[in-house]
């Protein structure tokens, strides 16, 4: 089990009390922010690295695009993998075990700080 899976049960179990026929979606909609929100953090250091040991490695056209499209293959590998089997039994495997409960604060500030730290990093190169 992966850290994704385990934060995306935390949002599942918070959200299947209020919208139980909205959860899986929402828990999907949340882990694929979070992992474009990294994937932007990270792409933004290692330009911003390229950028200052003077490597033209991609246009920032086609890195855009590239973003893009690996954010869209996220979305639909998280949207395969967690609507069917697997999810049912990744979800018996976390009723087995004691796994940590995060405050919904707390994972929904994750991907805003992601973000916010890619920003800065953007403004600072």
């Amino acid at each position: 089990m992966t850290l994704f899976d385990s934060l995306f049960f935390n949002v599942f179990k918070h959200y299947k009390d209020a919208k139980s026929k909205k959860a899986n979606q929402i828990a999907t909609i949340y882990i694929s922010i979070l992992q474009c929100a990294i994937l932007f953090m990270l792409g933004v250091f290692f330009a911003g690295f390229f950028r200052q040991m003077h490597m033209d490695t991609m246009s920032p056209d086609k890195a855009w695009f590239l973003f893009v499209l690996i954010a869209v293959f996220m979305f639909f590998k998280n949207w395969i993998q967690y609507a069917g089997k697997k999810r049912k039994v990744l979800n018996a495997k976390m009723l087995k075990k004691k796994s940590q409960n995060y405050p919904i604060f707390m994972l929904w500030l994750l991907p805003v700080a992601c973000v916010l730290l890619g920003l800065i990093i953007w403004q600072a190169v």
